[in-house]
């Protein structure tokens, strides 16, 4: 009986424990559920939300690239792509089959579709082809029962109306890379599909053009199904950047400019706006942004007259004749000559054993600075850089822009070359022999320079001496805005007013006075009259055989081997206020090639602009130029001499 009363106090015991646990851990329990449901409650309400609700990122509309005047260059346009879902097609590669025999769809494509669609969900659709005709997609749209899966997208793509004019400005859009992915924290860069800048104004002001991204909350299920958009912020579109390039000023000189391998630029001598930049033949960027197929590529790349190469900032040439304003300026800064010095050129000069040559046999007689500049005379320029010396012209050509980055607002500027004697030391490892300095003084030999660097030194001279740099925005972009420019004030580059006027009457008379080596090019209207500098730089040396076997004339020469042609300006020359360079590869003649040109640019200026002409920026002076002569002092004569462009060919023999 005992043990039957110790063995039900035993379970008793058991029961109460047992129970006594259970209780607590059903309190435990309810605890924990009060804590989670209670306590926690707005913690976990977040966090569910989180798991049902996705936030996405949405790319902004890129900025527009407009022309001074807010001509649309570059704009967005309405891109019909197909997509492809691969969950809703039976077999992937049917599908793609049966698609391929409506728009053509290569291997290329084919794997990057299969590898696009392995790597991301099935749902999740995949790009099979962007910048769809209306055609294509018709035939698509008609065709949907027998491609399941297929469907029609529109996005935006970017879009240059003007196809090659201005392609070297405006440069391309392209898919971002896995370089521009390790360089960049911008979520915008990991969205399918989105294009940055990848050359010209679209590289420089990627960031402003591109915008912030904006948001939708959609609302998903257990796999990540969207079921529906609860809310949308469509973020900040891209800046409107409007450049100083004048549209129709651009294409009238890529018109002039044709189917040469040419270069064209005008700049504003004040403010440093520049008007016009063309370089021909151009490209068309939109092949950039479809995809270029690889017959295009090469035709691209192998052609010799170089469509990819904005020229104007790029191509770096023997700047020939129009150097010797910057020798004439050395030389008078110097002390090395006064302005009525002469010099006599009997149509060569001795050099210890080097015999240079003029490029007029026989020479010109007795010149002056003014007639040395109006007829290009070679040989006075050999002797006033022999005075003057290499350094002092090098340091001379820096001032005025030469030899160095002007820092412009485009990727791919050439800062040229102006040698001396600790350039070539490291250079060529050899020192500066002294029959170097009348070549390079002349524009040749080492002497390389970009045509905007041509027009910068031109408007330089026109300016009075004023610092002015080129610029492409014409506001100045601070981050993701623009702010008005501020008026110009130049910093002097340290010349006498009297010697530029000196120099200036020399341009004066090679376009305005009969025996200048433009004055067929000249503009009659006294009111636009234009003063400048023609050049022809050579390509091919001249052998002493050839010379005393007789130089052949340019025109007969294979194209690459003929001189090319330069001329540098300002207009008007009673208050400079537009320069302008132009350089045609292997056209022979700086007078006849390339001076024509520039002429009927700088009269399309001044016709368009003359009249709206601003006021003069702050620091200039009241002219907005050095001290001139009067126009008495530069009679003109009021009969045409016919065509006086003497070729301007600078055939120094440095041999």
């Amino acid at each position: 009986m005992n043990r039957d009363n110790d063995r039900g106090k035993i379970i008793g015991r058991r029961a109460a424990l047992l129970g006594g646990g259970k209780l607590m851990l059903l309190s435990a329990l309810v605890g924990r559920m009060y804590y989670l449901q209670v306590l926690e409650a707005d913690k976990y309400a977040v966090l569910a939300d989180e798991n049902r609700i996705n936030l996405r990122l949405l790319p902004p509309p890129r900025g527009r690239i407009l022309d001074r005047n807010g001509v649309p260059m570059a704009v967005n346009q309405q891109n019909y792509r197909v997509l492809v879902v691969s969950e809703q097609t039976e077999d992937l590669d049917d599908t793609l089959d049966a698609l391929s025999n409506i728009i053509p769809i290569n291997d290329h494509d084919r794997a990057r579709i299969v590898r696009e669609a392995k790597r991301h969900r099935s749902y999740v659709p995949v790009t099979v082809r962007e910048n769809l005709s209306w055609e294509d997609v018709a035939r698509i749209e008609i065709n949907t029962p027998d491609l399941p899966g297929v469907m029609i997208d529109v996005g935006q793509s970017r879009n240059y109306p003007l196809e090659g004019l201005g392609a070297h400005l405006l440069g391309y859009v392209s898919a971002v890379s896995e370089a521009d992915l390790q360089n960049s924290s911008d979520p915008l860069l990991e969205l399918p599909g989105f294009r940055i800048g990848k050359a010209g104004i679209e590289r420089v002001y990627d960031l402003a053009l591109r915008g912030k991204g904006g948001t939708s909350q959609v609302e998903v299920n257990a796999v990540g199904r969207t079921i529906r958009e609860l809310k949308r912020d469509e973020g900040e579109p891209g800046l409107d950047l409007a450049l100083t390039i004048d549209l129709e000023l651009q294409q009238f000189a890529a018109q002039r400019l044709g189917s040469e391998s040419a270069a064209a630029v005008v700049i504003d001598i004040h403010t440093g706006d520049v008007l016009v930049m063309a370089s021909t033949p151009s490209f068309d960027p939109n092949a950039f942004n479809r995809g270029l197929s690889s017959d295009e590529w090469k035709d691209l790349i192998t052609n010799p007259r170089s469509p990819l190469t904005n020229k104007a900032i790029a191509g770096q040439y023997p700047p020939g004749s129009t150097f010797k304003l910057m020798t004439a300026m050395a030389a008078l800064e110097s002390g090395a000559i006064t302005p009525d010095q002469r010099v006599f050129c009997p149509g060569q000069m001795n050099l210890g054993n080097i015999t240079l040559h003029c490029w007029k046999k026989g020479g010109h007689g007795s010149v002056d600075l003014v007639s040395g500049i109006q007829h290009s005379c070679d040989v006075y320029f050999y002797e006033i850089a022999r005075r003057a010396g290499w350094e002092r012209i090098a340091e001379m050509a820096r001032r005025f822009g030469l030899g160095t980055s002007l820092d412009l607002d485009l990727p791919g500027e050439r800062a040229g070359i102006i040698p001396d004697k600790a350039w070539k030391r490291a250079t060529l490892g050899q020192p500066w022999y002294p029959g170097e300095t009348p070549i390079n003084a002349i524009g040749q030999g080492y002497v390389l320079a970009t045509p905007l660097q041509l027009a910068v030194m031109a408007a330089r001279l026109a300016n009075g001496g004023y610092a002015v740099t080129p610029h492409m925005a014409r506001d100045r972009i601070e981050g993701i805005h623009a702010v008005s420019r501020l008026s110009p004030d130049w910093p002097e580059i340290g010349v006498s007013s009297h010697n530029l006027m000196q120099v200036r009457r020399g341009m004066y008379e090679v376009c305005n006075e009969p025996g200048g080596t433009a004055y067929s090019a000249r503009i009659k209207d006294e009111a636009m009259a234009m003063s400048g500098k023609t050049g022809s730089s050579q390509v091919k040396h001249i052998t002493a055989r050839e010379r005393d076997a007789g130089l052949k004339k340019q025109e007969e020469l294979p194209w690459k081997d003929r001189d090319h042609a330069l001329f540098v300006c300002y207009a008007p020359e009673s208050e400079p206020r537009y320069a302008c360079c132009v350089v045609v590869e292997h056209g022979a003649h700086g007078g006849s090639a390339a001076a024509p040109v520039a002429r009927d640019i700088l009269i399309e200026v001044q016709k368009r602009y003359l009249q709206h002409t601003a006021s003069t920026p702050a620091g200039q002076p009241e002219n907005g130029s050095s001290p001139v002569p009067a126009r008495a002092n530069f009679e003109l004569h009021g009969h045409d001499h016919g065509d006086h462009d003497h070729g301007d060919h600078d055939h120094g023999d440095h041999g």
